[in-house]
């Protein structure tokens, strides 16, 4: 049960975005411009950042929403993000991602928690000074997102097939305000 009263059909974020509509352009925004780009890292590597971060925080409602965005770029039946929680290091992902999800991880912690090391070792991986940048942003946004729905308890959907049907509106439109206006698709 949500901590404040809030549109019981809309599920996570976007009840509370419905709910303080004044954030919802700024973090959309942010929201577009780390996630739904492909200069340097690509749009599902990015995903796979923000849902990597959220399974570290325990948030549910993120990590199965971004996790099913994964899912849907790379029409794979949730077979990376699956092996991405189980351990990444085993992971059918690049080194460069796998250096760049050690550097994700750190920053869950803390932001001080980053070592030289893991950016050496990301650079020696292949990953540019943006990669390395945007991976940090990421997860600090994750982080926030994660705190902002957990802390108030948002509604949270136990069936995954609501994920995808959700995240396929994200592909097509982006993040915005239109996500807590228009209805859950069927």
């Amino acid at each position: 049960m949500p901590h404040i009263k809030v549109d019981p059909d809309l599920p996570g974020i976007r009840s509370l975005l419905a709910f303080s509509p004044e954030p919802a352009t700024p973090m959309g925004k942010l929201a577009n411009l780390l996630l739904r780009t492909n200069k340097g890292l690509s749009m599902p590597e990015r995903e796979l950042i923000g849902a990597y971060v959220s399974y570290l925080n325990d948030c549910f409602y993120c990590y199965h929403s971004h996790g099913a965005l994964v899912t849907c770029y790379l029409n794979d039946n949730n077979r990376l993000i699956e092996q991405v929680r189980k351990d990444y290091n085993q992971a059918d992902i690049s080194e460069k991602m796998k250096a760049l999800l050690s550097i994700a991880g750190s920053v869950q912690k803390d932001g001080k928690s980053v070592t030289e090391e893991q950016i050496i070792k990301a650079r020696d991986d292949g990953a540019s000074d943006k990669d390395i940048h945007d991976t940090v942003l990421i997860a600090a946004m994750f982080c926030m997102f994660n705190r902002y729905v957990d802390g108030l308890a948002a509604n949270t959907p136990t069936g995954l097939s609501s994920y995808l049907k959700r995240e396929k509106q994200i592909m097509e439109h982006g993040y915005g305000n239109y996500i807590f206006s228009t209805s859950q698709p069927e």
